[in-house]
C-alpha cells in the first residue's frame, strides 16, 4: 500500500535538469554567494569564478515549481537519531552520474559519460573541479580507490560490491589522464550506472590528498600506529575507514562533494551544515548553488518530532511524519506559518510484511516457503478498510510492487492476490492441511501448535501498529492469531538476520 508522505515548507531543488548559461553583455559571470563575500574580500578563499568548474553543471529553474532562490539563511530540520546526519547525503544527492527528472541518468559529478555496448565505461570529470577543502578533484581520487582500497587485499576483506563484478570478474580499470577514467567489462553490466546514482551509491573515488595519511602506503607507519592508538583503532585499516565513511557523513574532517558540509563533531545533538564553497553546481543567472547556507538538524526523539514540527521547529521535514499526523500538522499551517503537502512516496508500499523464509522454527520455516500460505495471508488482510480507516481514503491499495509511473510497473503485479477474499483464504489453508483448529477456533500447525504469528516492529512508526491491529482483527477471522512485538531498530534487525524473527513489518 502507497501513501503519501507529508512534506512541511519548501522542497529542496535536487532534481537537475542541464541548461545554457549565456551572461548578458557586462554581466558577472558567477555570482559570489553573500556568506562567502567577507572570506574573499580577506583572501582566505578564491572568488567564486575559481572556484567553480570551467564547465558548472547548470541547473535549470524554468518551470513554476523551480525559480531562482535568494541567498541566505539556515533551514532547521529534525532527525530521529544521530545516524540521519547521512540523510544529508542523500538529500543533497551530488552523484558521478543521477537521475533527472524523467528517471534518465545524466552526468552530475561527471562533466559527461561516454557508454559503449553498455560495458565500457569512460568518465569526463570537470576541470577545474574541486572538493570543499579546495583540493583538485581528479582521477587520482579514483585510482587511489582502485589500487589503494579495493584492490588491496587487506582494506578490502569483503571483496568488492556486486556491482562492479560481472560474471565474478572486476572491471579493467584505466586512467587516461587526470581528467578522465575508463571502466570496462568482457560483458555488459546494465548495474553500474544505477549503483552510481542510487540514494545510497557505490562510490569509486575518494579524496586521495585526504585519506594518504592513513595508509601505510603513503605515511611511515610509526605515524600510522600512534594514530591506531591514539583513536583506539585495531590497525590501519579501521583507522582509515573510520576517517572515510562517505555515507554514513560522520567526518567533518573528511572533504566533500555535496552541497552541504558537516562541520560538527559527533556525538552531538545538534549538527550543522555549511554550504561548500567549491560546489560545482549553478543556477541559469550564475549563482553558486546551493541558495541555502546552513542546515542545522536537530535530534530528537522519533515520537516527538511530529509536535515539534507542527509547533512550528523545522522549516522542512519529510521523514518521521506520517497520516496519522495529518489532522494534527493541518490546524497548525496558520498558526505556525508552515504548508503541509501530501508527497508521494517513492516506496512500492508504506507498510509491507515480511515473512521470514529463513526463519529457525522448521515447522514455520515450511509454512513461509509455501506460495500457497502466503497468498491466503494476503487475501486476508483488508486493504481497503486499512486505506480508509488509515489513510483517509488516500492510498493506493495493493501489492508492494513498483509505482505505476514507473516503465516496469505492470497493473497485475499490484492486483494479484490482493483483494480481501476471506472464503477464498479458508480454502486455500484447509487445502494446504492447515484444516484443524482448537476450542478458540485457531488453526493448528502440522505439529499441534496453535497458529500464532509474531510481526516484530522496530517500534518507530505508530501507523505501523495501528496497520496489524487490523490486520490482526483480518487473519483472526481466518483461524490465524496475530501478536505484535515492538523492538528497538538494531534488536529488530539482529533477529531478522539470524532467523530469530518469524514475521516483521517495514516500508516498501
Amino acid at each position: 500500500m502507497i501513501n503519501r508522505n507529508l512534506l512541511i515548507a519548501l522542497m529542496l531543488c535536487l532534481i537537475f535538469v542541464t541548461a545554457g548559461f549565456k551572461p548578458a553583455a557586462g554581466q558577472q559571470a558567477f555570482v559570489e554567494p553573500d556568506y562567502f563575500k567577507q572570506d574573499v574580500a580577506a583572501g582566505n578563499l578564491p572568488p567564486v569564478a575559481a572556484r567553480v568548474p570551467q564547465q558548472p553543471f547548470i541547473v535549470a529553474l524554468n518551470d513554476e515549481a523551480k525559480k531562482t532562490g535568494r541567498y541566505g539563511g539556515t533551514m532547521r530540520i529534525l532527525g530521529g537519531r544521530a545516524k540521519d546526519i547521512r540523510l544529508m547525503v542523500v538529500y543533497g544527492y551530488a552523484r558521478l552520474v543521477g537521475y533527472n527528472k524523467e528517471m534518465k541518468i545524466v552526468a552530475d559529478i561527471a562533466h559527461s559519460v561516454d557508454v559503449e555496448e553498455q560495458r565500457i565505461f569512460t568518465f569526463h570529470l570537470r576541470e577545474g573541479h574541486r572538493w570543499s577543502d579546495g583540493h583538485p578533484f581528479t582521477t587520482e581520487d579514483f585510482r587511489y580507490y582502485w589500487e589503494d582500497i579495493a584492490s588491496n587485499p587487506e582494506a578490502s576483506r569483503m571483496g568488492l560490491p556486486q556491482e562492479l563484478l560481472v560474471d565474478g570478474q572486476p572491471p579493467k580499470v584505466d586512467i587516461i589522464d587526470a581528467l578522465t577514467v575508463r571502466y570496462s567489462w568482457s560483458r555488459p553490466n546494465p548495474f553500474f550506472l544505477p549503483a552510481l546514482a542510487g540514494a545510497r551509491p557505490i562510490y569509486i573515488f575518494r579524496p586521495a590528498h585526504y585519506l594518504k595519511q592513513f595508509h601505510p602506503a603513503y605515511t611511515d607507519t610509526k605515524i600510522i600506529k600512534n594514530k591506531v592508538k591514539e583513536l583506539g583503532q585495531r590497525n590501519w585499516v579501521s583507522l582509515h575507514f573510520f576517517h572515510d565513511r562517505p555515507y554514513k557523513n560522520n567526518n567533518p574532517d573528511r572533504p566533500s562533494l555535496q552541497p552541504w558540509v558537516l562541520k560538527t563533531p559527533p556525538p552531538s545533538d545538534r549538527f550543522i551544515f555549511e554550504r561548500n564553497p567549491y560546489y560545482h553546481r549553478i543556477d541559469a543567472q550564475g549563482n553558486q548553488l546551493p541558495y541555502i547556507d546552513k542546515v542545522a538538524m536537530t535530534i530528537a526523539s522519533a515520537k516527538l518530532i511530529p509536535a515539534k514540527a507542527g509547533s512550528g521547529e523545522v522549516d522542512l521535514q519529510g521523514r518521521y511524519l506520517s497520516m496519522s499526523n495529518y489532522t494534527f500538522l493541518k490546524q497548525g499551517e496558520k498558526r505556525n506559518n508552515f504548508k503541509v503537502l501530501r508527497w508521494l512516496s517513492a516506496k512500492g508500499a508504506k507498510n509491507a510484511l515480511y515473512p521470514n523464509l529463513n526463519v529457525s522454527d522448521p515447522v514455520w520455516r515450511a509454512l513461509f516457503r509455501q506460495p500457497d500460505f502466503r497468498r491466503a495471508l494476503s487475501v486476508s488482510i483488508n486493504r481497503h478498510d486499512i486505506n480508509q480507516v488509515i489513510y483517509y481514503g488516500l492510498a493506493l491499495e495493493g501489492n508492494n510492487t513498483v509505482l505505476p509511473q514507473s516503465e516496469l510497473s505492470n497493473p497485475s503485479y499490484r492486483k494479484k492476490w490482493a483483494g480481501y477474499d476471506p472464503q477464498l483464504a479458508n480454502q486455500m489453508l484447509d487445502t494446504l492441511g492447515l484444516d484443524k483448529r482448537n476450542e478458540e477456533g485457531i488453526r493448528l500447525l502440522p505439529d499441534g501448535r496453535a497458529m500464532e504469528i509474531i510481526v516484530e516492529t522496530a517500534g518507530e512508526d505508530v501507523s505501523q501498529i495501528d496497520v496489524l491491529d487490523l490486520i490482526r482483527d483480518d487473519w483472526r477471522k481466518v483461524g490465524i492469531k496475530l501478536f505484535i512485538k515492538p523492538l528497538q531498530r538494531e534488536v529488530f534487525r539482529r533477529r531478522i538476520f539470524s532467523g530469530a524473527s518469524m514475521m516483521s513489518i517495514w516500508a516498501g
